[in-house]
């Protein structure tokens, strides 16, 4: 496989490990399998964060969050023939999930395949209206009796994608948030034989999808000075598109968030990351996101005293839909400004300038 500067394999198991909010079990497993050997210490608090420790030199501490949850669904009802009906956790757009496959994780993993009515025996007015959540269900072949055996009501759902290399390019289900779990563990590699100024917190968050409650919860017990969360951000580089509506754009770089729809960065966090991409010729953009929440509120706030906070996001085509794409070069100057942020963050003036 060619060299995109990433480890496009390690990216791909992640991705395809699944993750529910509040069924993180398994990613959970994943996450630490691989990070354990790059930091001073693991633990797993109450809510299921892993909390990846690195520590430092002086008594500070910064918070590098990344979700590892997905958008996923949860079984709701067995009907009489055996279909299966749901109700997402995260956001989703229906039109995308026509006759897609997913995974029902029972006392086994069932697929199923998305249905709806088909467009044959559909009513003129009914062609013309898009498909909300509620026209699906989930037909996994069996009858009623066999899908009891293996599936119950409350059992979670995940999408059925594997990952491909599309170009310059990276495409699967989860990149929202697997490409910043990805990210955060390739960083603790990359600093492993360094001794950083304060001690690094990253913290793989749970339940972002659905109201960022992880990092709520660990914000409030780690209670760091700094923060900086990693997640996707738009990129609606389309061709229906107009200028300002593109948010980001896939290949132009990293991008530093101002803005979003939970948080105002702060000003001088923004300034300290665009002034590292700068001196480090790292190409970035600048985030504006107006609608959508991350966890970069939940650090933010919920510190005590609040902290300095602000993120690193990765631009992101077809985000919340069956399958998103990024570029490895965005990925790639992700890691490279994180990096730098974390060896840099203690030597700053962080006063109000």
């Amino acid at each position: 496989m060619e060299d995109f500067g990433i480890d496009v394999k390690l990216l791909a198991e992640i991705c395809k490990v699944p993750g529910a909010p509040g069924f993180e079990q398994r990613i959970r497993e994943k996450i630490i399998q691989e990070v354990s050997a790059y930091v001073d210490e693991i633990k797993i608090d109450a809510m299921g964060n892993v909390h990846a420790i690195k520590k430092g030199n002086k008594d500070k501490k910064v918070l590098v969050a990344a979700h590892m949850d997905e958008i996923s669904f949860i079984v709701t009802h067995i009907d009489e023939d055996g279909y299966v009906r749901f109700h997402p956790l995260g956001g989703f757009d229906p039109k995308t999930l026509t006759a897609q496959r997913v995974i029902i994780h029972g006392k086994e993993d069932i697929i199923g395949v998305m249905g709806t009515k088909p467009i044959h025996i559909m009513k003129p007015e009914e062609r013309r209206k898009m498909p909300d959540l509620g026209d699906y269900f989930i037909d996994t072949g069996l009858k009623r009796e066999d899908v009891e055996k293996s599936i119950n009501i409350g059992d979670p759902i995940t999408r059925e994608r594997e990952l491909c290399v599309m170009g310059q390019c990276v495409n699967a289900k989860s990149l929202d948030n697997r490409v910043s779990v990805y990210i955060l563990i390739q960083t603790f590699k990359d600093l492993v034989k360094k001794k950083l100024d304060y001690d690094i917190y990253g913290v793989f968050t749970v339940q972002e999808e659905v109201g960022i409650r992880g990092a709520t919860a660990a914000a409030s017990g780690i209670n760091p000075d700094f923060g900086i969360n990693l997640d996707v951000t738009l990129a609606c580089d389309y061709p229906a598109a107009l200028p300002h509506e593109k948010i980001t754009s896939l290949g132009k770089g990293t991008a530093i968030k101002v803005l979003d729809g939970s948080a105002i960065c702060d000003y001088r966090m923004v300034r300290f990351m665009q002034d590292l991409a700068k001196k480090n010729e790292i190409d970035y953009q600048m985030e504006i996101l107006p609608a959508g929440g991350t966890d970069t509120a939940a650090i933010q706030r919920y510190s005590r005293g609040g902290s300095i906070s602000g993120g690193i996001s990765i631009p992101t085509r077809y985000l919340h839909q069956v399958i998103e794409m990024a570029h490895t070069k965005d990925i790639r100057g992700t890691i490279d400004l994180l990096k730098l942020s974390l060896e840099e963050i203690g030597s700053y003036d962080w006063s109000f300038t």
